[in-house]
């Protein structure tokens, strides 16, 4: 017969809690082609993280607004229409406005290579581009986001 105490748990204070990593997916802009958005979101949660995916058409306001609300650590953003040289450091740049400069951004979709180091120099943290592999992308994820403080 089980006692009382070996059933008890542990007293919450004791327990370790550790916040998953959330991860917001954006998909700036005004393409309509979020098939690749959506499978990222579902390979980082798969892996463990807390995705928002924030669905089509949404501004770089919309996303950062998204990502204040819902306190995120990274932010993904898939694009395809061309924008990107304007789209993505304007995500930047807002989340600096609003005292967020500690989320990471990465993006991917149809990117130029020329393009990248710009990005990069805008304050976008990684570009993938097609062909990269989903297991990429999580271990990117797991290796260089982490819960903000």
């Amino acid at each position: 017969m089980a006692t009382a105490t070996a059933t008890r748990k542990k007293p919450a204070a004791s327990r370790k809690i550790e916040r998953k990593v959330r991860i917001l997916i954006g998909k700036p802009g005004l393409d309509g082609h979020d098939r690749g958005a959506k499978i990222i979101a579902r390979a980082l949660r798969d892996a463990g993280f807390e995705v928002i995916y924030t669905g089509l058409h949404q501004t770089p306001e919309m996303i950062v607004t998204a990502a204040l609300q819902e306190d995120v650590d990274g932010i993904g953003l898939s694009i395809l229409s061309g924008a990107h040289n304007h789209l993505l450091p304007r995500i930047v740049e807002l989340l600096k406005e609003k005292k967020l400069d500690d989320v990471v951004v990465f993006g991917g979709g149809i990117i130029p290579d020329d393009d990248i180091p710009k990005l990069k120099r805008k304050g976008v943290d990684r570009v993938f581009t097609p062909g990269t592999t989903l297991k990429e992308i999580v271990d990117y994820v797991r290796e260089n986001i982490h819960p903000r403080a």
